[in-house]
């Protein structure tokens, strides 16, 4: 197998260096290493350069995960391509459970993440439109490389859920998502341990884009959708019930949650006809050239 390492990462200088240690000890010497930065402040740039075991670095302008994915899987060689947030270590087994997958013929491998990646359970598929979708955790994630081409790469007009988004699209072709706890990495939790509120705008025209995108204007879509904003808002209740939340913040994200849904429903129609192929992207790789700033190659 020759792997090539994605690690995306956004001023967290020390962490990432956890991350670089860790690759650099539990991989081979033959894995790729692309760091894609940006756009930090906290002097990432200067340190990477400093390694001699990242074989790429890449600038970019753009908080976007989705376009740091694309931009490194541009850059990457290898058959295989993980993908890795640079807040996460991974341990000795991480190496190994990848090669072992990928020679079993899954398509995708992920794994599980110790103190944060996903919320949400990724070893039970979802049935949407009688398809079943496995979800995966795209900061601990590695695709045979073909599977990425077929996908033409991430859709970046999302800024959230571009994970779910392609695991979709990689269930639409066929490919198979498995589950292997011998995946691992681990995220040493901030010092605050605490985690930032929800962006319900973000959260919800993520859902309703990629869900109209993928199925077109289907009933069980728009079902998905307010049945989530009831479960949120019946939750919202119970933290303004509890003193936790303020009655008018409630409201204001409620707001938020009605125009971004529509938002989502009405970008994601246009991005469906827009590319009525089974990639379903017309904001991939594909689509633009000019994401990196400055790329250092030392291969």
């Amino acid at each position: 197998m020759e792997l090539s390492v994605v690690v995306s990462t956004l001023n967290d200088r020390e962490r990432l260096l956890s991350c670089l240690d860790a690759l650099a000890e539990r991989t081979p010497p033959s894995t790729e290493v692309i760091v894609v930065n940006g756009p930090s402040s906290d002097g990432t740039t200067g340190v990477v350069r400093e390694r001699t075991d990242v074989d790429v670095l890449v600038e970019i302008s753009e908080r976007n995960p989705n376009v740091s994915r694309n931009t490194g899987f541009r850059t990457a060689t290898g058959d295989t391509v993980a993908f890795l947030d640079g807040e996460y270590a991974v341990e000795h087994s991480w190496y190994d459970a990848i090669d072992r997958s990928i020679a079993d013929g899954a398509d995708v491998v992920t794994g599980p993440v110790t103190g944060g990646g996903t919320d949400y359970d990724l070893r039970t598929p979802r049935t949407v439109a009688g398809r079943d979708v496995v979800h995966f955790d795209g900061d601990n994630v590695a695709f045979d490389r073909t599977v990425l081409e077929a996908l033409d790469g991430f859709d970046e007009y999302l800024e959230v859920g571009g994970e779910r988004d392609c695991a979709h699209r990689v269930a639409g072709f066929g490919f198979n998502t498995v589950w292997d706890a011998e995946l691992a990495a681990r995220c040493e939790v901030g010092t605050d341990g605490g985690q930032p509120d929800p962006d319900w705008g973000a959260t919800y025209c993520s859902l309703s884009y990629r869900l109209a995108k993928n199925y077109g204007p289907r009933p069980t879509v728009g079902a998905r959708v307010v049945g989530s904003a009831l479960r949120d808002g019946f939750a919202g209740v119970r933290g303004v019930l509890s003193g936790d939340e303020t009655p008018t913040g409630w409201i204001s994200d409620g707001t938020d949650v009605i125009s971004s849904a529509a938002r989502g429903v009405r970008d994601g129609l246009r991005a469906r006809y827009a590319d009525r192929s089974a990639q379903r992207n017309p904001n991939g790789l594909s689509a633009r050239h000019d994401r990196a700033v400055q790329l250092y190659d030392w291969r």
